[in-house]
């Protein structure tokens, strides 16, 4: 059978994990053809972990794209340069699968997603939390009606503990000029994505309260609430942080029929049993509330992760399954972190989402043109496999 022919751009931490999964074989069709880093010792390296069936390296993406040795890309450099060589790819009739996030401004993620619609090859984004079976139950009861009207929206996600040493492990690391931000643009686009993704809503203004080099010496933000806002009054707050611990990871949604509470890999789903705003209006008693029932909610715990999304690439690429992330959906997470890091800068103001491109990136630009790429070792690769906070089955 046919193997789709990949090339990893970036053979740093996410770029070596992906070739793991290609090396254990849990990639049915596909194989890594080419390897690619600026680092050539970094490509050298990785290499040798596949025995004999080592792929062709390269120092240029250019070359390799010319070279015509791959079907598909996988993008894994830092995050500023995920729009460019996706479009240099996408244009050149070359599949790409993007790692999160799809980039650090949305003005430059636009531009990349009006390059792939006009490619015609397929273009898909790294959002292996949509795979997790929670999330994907969530967004179903959600969807049908299960909760009612929104109400409230609530992340607290503070498991994201990280050391200096960490954000030591990369001369670009949390820089304005080098990463574009701090926990929101690594830490946190999947919980960005997902919390629009599931809601089935995007927030329309935030106020963001940002706190940089809070716990860490760093440039960017490394702590921050937001307060959210809906176009139906729904409100909601996403907290995070990479100097708390230990952590918390808690997802709770409400509506009017009940809410739903994922932690600790359960989902418990709390159903009333009326609309809570008609109770409200209707009841004659001064201190009722409507019954309810407490449900643990069995899904089909599957929870494929990475290598569910890249197989999902393959297949689809072999005209045999459906692309279950599009790449041009990575937009709404860049927009969401934008307003939040926009209002973080103006001392917490509310802001519209998503912010206007220009302002935002002229913000950026006086940001970047202040900043210090530091100095240090960009030789080491870490392993990131448990760093993904969920279990993989």
């Amino acid at each position: 059978m046919k193997k789709i022919r990949f090339g990893i751009i970036g053979c740093g931490n996410q770029g070596s994990f992906y070739a793991g999964l290609f090396i254990a074989g849990k990639i049915a069709n596909g194989e890594v053809a080419a390897l690619c880093d600026i680092n050539f010792v970094k490509a050298e390296k990785l290499a040798l972990k596949f025995g004999n069936s080592k792929p062709k390296l390269f120092s240029d993406y250019k070359e390799m794209i010319k070279a015509g040795v791959c079907d598909a890309v996988m993008v894994e450099t830092p995050h500023y340069l995920h729009p460019e060589i996706s479009e240099y790819c996408l244009t050149r009739g070359v599949n790409v699968l993007c790692d999160k996030p799809a980039g650090v401004y949305a003005k430059q993620v636009r531009e990349m997603n009006e390059a792939a619609e006009k490619s015609g090859a397929v273009f898909g984004m790294m959002f292996n939390q949509r795979t997790n079976c929670v999330y994907r139950k969530m967004r179903e009861i959600i969807a049908s009606g299960g909760i009612g009207e929104l109400q409230r929206v609530t992340w607290i996600i503070t498991d994201w503990f990280r050391t200096q040493a960490y954000y030591n492990n990369g001369s670009w690391r949390a820089t304005w000029r080098g990463e574009g931000g701090g926990v929101l643009i690594n830490q946190c686009p999947h919980q960005l994505d997902l919390i629009q993704w599931v809601a089935g809503k995007s927030p329309v203004a935030v106020n963001g309260f940002c706190k940089y080099g809070r716990w860490h010496d760093v440039e960017v933000e490394d702590e921050v609430t937001a307060y959210l806002e809906y176009d139906n009054g729904a409100t909601g707050v996403f907290i995070t942080t990479t100097g708390e611990f230990p952590g918390t990871n808690r997802f709770e949604i409400s509506g009017t029929r009940g809410k739903l509470l994922c932690e600790n890999e359960k989902l418990v789903w709390y159903k009333n049993s009326c609309d809570s705003s008609e109770y409200a209006k209707n009841s004659p008693t001064i201190f009722d509330y409507p019954e309810y029932v407490k449900e643990d909610v069995v899904t089909d715990g599957k929870n494929p992760q990475h290598a569910g999304i890249i197989n999902n690439f393959a297949d689809t690429l072999l005209g045999n399954g459906e692309l279950f992330v599009r790449g041009e959906e990575g937009i709404k997470c860049v927009e969401l972190m934008n307003a939040i890091e926009y209002s973080g800068w103006n001392g917490g103001k509310k802001v519209n989402c998503p912010v206007n491109e220009d302002e935002y990136l002229r913000a950026l630009d006086e940001r970047r043109a202040k900043s210090e790429i530091k100095t240090c070792c960009d030789e080491k690769v870490a392993d990131t496999s448990n760093t993904f906070g969920s279990k993989i089955s």
